[in-house]
């Protein structure tokens, strides 16, 4: 997608089924009103928490590699 490219162009119209149950919790928990607005926000969603999860894993192999011990000593990070 091009970087002027409107969020409507990065959108593919599909047919499915949606557990209607699980849509109204969804959309009473995201704030909104229409089918499409609910499964884009729970999408978005999910998106930005398998990222934050990559980094949160990619962090504690830095931490078990001992990338961060030098902060366990003042000296080395206060001037």
């Amino acid at each position: 997608m091009a970087p002027d490219a409107s969020l409507e162009d990065a959108m593919t119209r599909t047919s499915i089924d949606i557990d209607d149950v699980a849509l109204a919790e969804a959309a009473a928990f995201y704030g909104t009103k229409t089918k499409k607005d609910t499964v884009n926000a729970a999408l978005r969603d999910v998106a930005v928490r398998l990222k934050r999860m990559e980094a949160v894993e990619a962090w504690a192999r830095m931490g078990a590699a001992g990338d961060f011990d030098a902060l366990l000593v003042k000296e080395n990070y206060r001037p």
